[in-house]
């Protein structure tokens, strides 16, 4: 191996590691930015927060790190699912529309 190798050699691996740092730190900035990484002083806020319970047992509270969604169920209702299925059924089966 000549130094010309060398120098060719040390410079490539210069680049190929300067480019590993700096894939390193914009990862974490975006980490940082977007809430994926928390330290552990925010982890432990997060735990003394207390979900309010709602008044109606027919509403359920689902909360992540980036939204809060309350689910209302209503009474006798019929999915949408089941509605097309017995539709289905209606105009596949003669007389299942009379049952």
């Amino acid at each position: 191996m000549t130094f010309k190798d060398f120098a060719k050699w040390n410079t490539r691996m210069s680049v190929v590691y300067a480019l590993g740092v700096w894939t390193m730190i914009s990862s974490f900035a975006y980490f940082k930015y977007t809430g994926r990484y928390d330290d552990s002083t925010e982890q432990e806020k997060k735990k003394e927060e207390v979900v309010e319970e709602p008044a109606d047992p027919n509403t359920h509270v689902y909360v992540t790190a980036h939204t809060k969604s309350i689910i209302t169920y209503k009474k006798d209702f019929v999915p949408f699912s089941t509605r097309l299925y017995n539709f289905y059924k209606s105009l596949s089966e003669p007389g299942a529309a009379d049952k």
